[in-house]
């Protein structure tokens, strides 16, 4: 590795740990945040290699793209979440459609368990094991890819090696106006559900502290945090987001 090679990893080593630390505070505690750390550090060093000054283009863009990217490889490689998981979070987001066209309003979570004919207890320990589901699954991923159906982390990696410009994530979210959806699906969350996701990714708090503020345990910190991410996914495949999104797009929902 060169000098200058040497130099960039060095610089933006810190951005890795801090991509990896909010990736891993959505994820299963079994998900090592070392392993994503070690990945990131290997994306940072494909990007290193790779990157070449382009317009519109700067490396921290660029980089976080493929740190990002060799994350979700790993995780891929570990089958972090059980496809069983990701069906009952489904049956959630199902329930919660259905209540809402029924109701014309957010369903409770008695109204939810009683549509899912579970106990709320029993709802209850579907939403902890529902925990690390995220606004996206990984493999809706693959959605807006080629008719090949090929991998998104494959078709990322030709994404990001063009010659042609690297558009900036944040403007095609943007201009495709994801961002107000995602506004307006928040805003309808219950008071509860909206001031936790706020005290985590606004006010940065961890799980311990926010269920300080919330008077609650943190169990249920993590039952509430997969009720808001399920009523957020309803809201979102309501409106058809899940067929117009790209790939770059959906990197910055996980």
């Amino acid at each position: 590795m060169s000098r200058t090679e040497d130099s960039l990893v060095e610089q933006y080593a810190p951005l890795v740990r801090r991509q990896a630390l909010q990736l891993v505070s959505r994820l299963p505690a079994s998900v090592e945040l070392d392993d994503l750390i070690q990945a990131g550090m290997m994306g940072l060093l494909d990007a290193v290699r790779r990157y070449q000054v382009l317009v519109q283009a700067q490396f921290e863009t660029y980089a976080i793209t493929r740190i990002r990217g060799a994350m979700l490889d790993e995780l891929r490689s570990q089958d972090w979440l059980p496809r069983s998981v990701r069906s009952k979070s489904r049956q959630i987001d199902k329930a919660i459609q259905t209540l809402r066209q029924r109701l014309l309003r957010e369903p409770a979570e008695s109204e939810i368990a009683a549509e899912l004919d579970l106990p709320l207890d029993q709802y209850h320990l579907l939403l902890e094991e529902a925990v690390g589901v995220q606004v996206v699954h990984y493999e809706d991923l693959t959605g807006p890819v080629d008719a090949d159906r090929q991998d998104v982390l494959a078709y990322l990696d030709q994404e990001t090696s063009h010659s042609t410009p690297l558009l900036n994530p944040l403007d095609q979210l943007l201009s495709h106006g994801l961002r107000a959806a995602l506004v307006a699906a928040i805003e309808a969350l219950p008071e509860r559900e909206k001031l936790l996701l706020s005290l985590q990714f606004e006010k940065d708090l961890n799980q311990k502290e926010i269920a300080l503020v919330l008077g609650v345990t943190e169990g249920r910190v993590s039952q509430l945090r997969s009720q808001a991410v399920a009523r957020i996914r309803a809201s979102l495949d309501k409106d058809s987001w899940g067929n117009a999104l790209t790939p770059s797009e959906y990197q910055l929902l996980l």
